[in-house]
Formats: structure tokens, sequence, C-alpha cells
């Protein structure tokens, strides 16, 4: 049984060309198209992330860098 040979997907597409013609198939592939650059677009869209401002405020693990960093100012 395996997997089709050349031959049988050549005979495979001539059938869907009868069936349905090529105009049908090329809207088809066009509303495909249209729908995967959509698709696309909506993933780029969601990617975006908002970008923080500032940065939080750093914290200070002991009294002497709080002080250090007070003098600073």
């Amino acid at each position: 049984m395996g997997s089709l040979s050349f031959g049988h997907w050549l005979i495979v597409l001539v059938i869907v060309l009868v069936l349905f013609g090529t105009k049908k198939l090329r809207n088809i592939g066009g509303d495909l198209g249209s729908a995967i650059k959509s698709f696309r677009k909506g993933l780029n869209d969601g990617e975006d992330k908002p970008e923080l401002k500032a940065d939080p405020p750093a914290v200070a693990s002991s009294a002497g860098e709080r002080d250090k960093e007070r003098a600073d100012r």
C-alpha cells in the first residue's frame, strides 16, 4: 500500500481540475491566500507589548546602601 507515486498525484490533480474547473480553483486559492495574510497580521498585532516608561525603583538590601543612595541625590 505505502505512499502514492507521482503518477497517482497527477491523476488526482486532473480529476480535481475536471470536477471544480480552473476558475473556481483560482478563486479558492485567492481566498486561502488572503485568509493566511490576515491570520499572520493578527498574530503580529497580538505580539505588541506595551513598553515601560520608567524603571521600577531599586530595592536596597541594607541601611548602608540606602544612606549611600540618599547621599548621591
